[in-house]
């Protein structure tokens, strides 16, 4: 490996390593997207090929384990990584290759977006990779940041309101020795609600929520904001507040396009 001087970088570089998606609004498109937008430079190691548009996923197309290493190791070699997410892994050799890259870069943080069901309701990973991704992957993050659904399947057990919502950010924190931000946009209520579990520290973020008719990428934007203000040098905190600022901002100026409603940024809070 190279070694790099972080100081002398213009800006932080960070690595999503995530599957693409041909309607532009979730997976690497996404994330690319939020990094430009919070002035990190972004790069990109694609796990799955998908057609899909944010109502309909149509198919996935897992790439093979050496290609993402081939990936990986190339942005490795060429740039000094600050930060690294990772979104759909739908095999288990792509959560081990997620794992092996972590340790052979030693990139300083990752966080870990765990894409096991897509807001149309799909399955993203087949069972052995969500084992591969509980037993292997997740000890390794510094942060996750499942969804209502991703959290049940976590902890272990339903999540009906906002008390169960702290619960299983708690268990979640504690099982896997991670800190866990556990999103409750699928709870009912006037408020959004989301829940950070940190080293024990229970912290509450709140928005209005948003009469929005679609909300496709808002965990990718989330996740890859959070990596950004992180490998900006945010306290945990402050980087899960702005991310989340800016996925309401996203969904609040979203474009109406076709029969479709994308996220649009624009300008900055």
């Amino acid at each position: 490996m190279t070694a790099f001087d972080f100081a002398n970088s213009d800006v932080p570089v960070v690595l999503t390593l995530a599957s693409s998606d041909s309607g532009a609004g979730s997976g690497v498109q996404a994330d690319l997207k939020t990094f430009s937008f919070l002035d990190v430079f972004g790069t990109c190691a694609i796990t799955a090929v998908t057609a899909q548009t944010p109502s309909e996923l149509r198919k996935v197309h897992p790439v093979p384990g050496s290609v993402l290493m081939e990936q990986i190791m190339a942005v490795s070699d060429g740039f000094p990584i600050s930060a690294a997410k990772t979104g759909m892994l739908p095999t288990r050799e792509l959560v081990m290759v997620a794992c092996e890259a972590d340790e052979a870069c030693g990139i300083p943080v990752l966080v870990v977006d765990p894409r096991m069901i897509s807001s149309t309701g799909a399955r993203l990973m087949d069972s052995d990779a969500v084992d591969a991704l509980t037993s292997s992957l997740l000890p390794l993050a510094r942060v996750v940041t499942p969804n209502l659904h991703e959290a049940e399947i976590l902890a272990g057990f339903p999540i009906g309101n906002l008390e169960d919502l702290r619960k299983a950010s708690r268990v979640i924190s504690e099982k896997f020795d991670v800190a866990c931000v556990t999103k409750g946009g699928d709870l009912r209520g006037d408020d959004v609600v989301d829940i950070l579990c940190d080293e024990g520290e229970l912290y509450e973020f709140v928005l209005p929520r948003l009469p929005v008719s679609e909300n496709h990428g808002a965990g990718c934007t989330f996740s890859a904001a959070l990596t950004a203000n992180i490998a900006k040098g945010l306290l945990i905190t402050d980087a899960v507040d702005q991310a989340k600022k800016l996925v309401y901002q996203g969904l609040k100026n979203s474009w109406h396009i076709g029969h479709h409603s994308p996220m649009n940024f624009g300008t900055l809070l």
